[in-house]
């Protein structure tokens, strides 16, 4: 494994990306976990697509275009082709369409399911109890979920495995090409939840070997709710029928076919509806910053903020909860506190933006973030508990 890489300074402009972001003129947002800030880019796409339906109408040629170019930039960062990707609301509906797709009528009824999901996940998996699936729960011990336990729980009944790329609670990293290579020894999919690390962490789902990976846009991707992308490997999709759909899975959406269920040749086949058109204008900016900057680079600054967030909160007397190692764990560092949704306010209130999960305090900085931002977060964080 190669060792922790601790830089100095970020390999771009860090003041040309800060002054990007206006919020950071008054606020040190912490909460890339939750919400990223806005952007100038991002702003100016949501009036790009305000513009064209205020001066338009309907502009529904462009409006499909920039679903498409969305489509792409996922694709770019995830390593996959455009066609590969379907558009959707949440992940939560991204997993809700890879469950209807699947068939628990034969002896594989077993869905193997982390207890590190976000709950929205394990909740899809649960809902398929109705439809004849068995849920088995992989256990999170000590803040991790053992590769051993998944290794246990996959066995030759299992239809799908679900493993988050990155823990919510406390950002460790789970090893998910490792976790292909159980599910798919055993004959089992796997399906992955990106939306803590996409991003944040380079992803190429062809080197993971993972057969659906899901992501919204709203955290590491600098988005907004109400947008997500799901990833289906090729290999799979006309294999795959999904009786979650609408008109914009089908071959031809605009054929209005009413009694004819035909469908996308390609991952198509999973959008439902009318796109979230206006999220995906600003979906494609923030991917396309990120794209800029470069994930890799992004990697490498995370790194060094998670040493300083690691370093500098045991240093004050916090407790850490995850991972030491930063190879191992998103720009996310979790610390223990009594009354985390207190805590959040009272740090907001103060000009620090956090996020609260459980007991734990969340700070995750990204791309834009500076050493000196770390120090000030820290601070305010032991201000308040004290």
């Amino acid at each position: 494994m190669a060792p922790p890489r601790t830089v100095q300074a970020p390999e771009y402009d860090l003041a040309a990306r800060r002054r990007e972001i206006p919020l950071l003129a008054t606020t040190i947002p912490m909460n890339n976990c939750s919400q990223a800030p806005q952007t100038l880019a991002t702003r100016a796409a949501a009036e790009r697509y305000l513009d064209s339906w205020a001066g338009r109408g309907m502009d529904w040629d462009a409006w499909m275009e920039e679903v498409r170019l969305a489509k792409a930039a996922f694709a770019r960062l995830v390593g996959a082709s455009p066609d590969e990707i379907a558009i959707c609301s949440s992940v939560s509906e991204a997993a809700n369409l890879i469950a209807s797709a699947l068939d628990f009528g034969d002896d594989r009824r077993e869905l193997v399911v982390s207890e590190a999901e976000f709950p929205t996940v394990g909740h899809v998996w649960l809902a398929q109890r109705g439809r004849g699936a068995e849920v088995r729960w992989v256990p999170v011990q000590g803040g991790a979920v053992a590769l051993d336990d998944y290794a246990t729980a996959v066995t030759e009944r299992t239809r799908l495995v679900s493993a988050c790329h990155g823990y919510y609670q406390n950002g460790v990293v789970q090893d998910v090409a490792r976790i292909a290579n159980v599910a798919h020894e055993r004959g089992a999919l796997l399906f992955v939840d990106a939306y803590q690390t996409a991003g944040a962490v380079p992803i190429d789902v062809r080197a993971l070997d993972v057969d659906f990976l899901a992501a919204g846009n709203l955290k590491y991707l600098m988005g907004v709710p109400g947008v997500a992308f799901l990833y289906v490997r090729r290999e799979l999709i006309e294999r795959l029928e999904p009786t979650m759909t609408g008109w914009f899975g089908r071959a031809d959406p605009f054929a209005f076919r009413v009694s004819e269920l035909d469908w996308s040749p390609t991952a198509s086949r999973f959008d439902l509806g009318t796109p979230p058109i206006p999220s995906a204008y600003v979906a494609r900016a923030g991917m396309e910053l990120v794209i800029a900057v470069g994930v890799e680079r992004i990697r490498a600054w995370h790194e060094t903020l998670a040493r300083r967030l690691l370093d500098g909160g045991r240093a004050r007397g916090l407790t850490v909860h995850g991972p030491d190692d930063v190879r191992h764990k998103t720009a996310s560092t979790a610390f223990v506190v009594r009354d985390a949704h207190a805590v959040e306010v009272a740090m907001r209130a103060r000009g620090v933006l956090p996020s609260a999960r459980g007991p734990v305090i969340r700070l995750a900085p990204h791309y834009y973030s500076t050493l000196d931002d770390v120090d000030a977060a820290l601070d305010v964080l032991v201000d308040v508990i004290d």
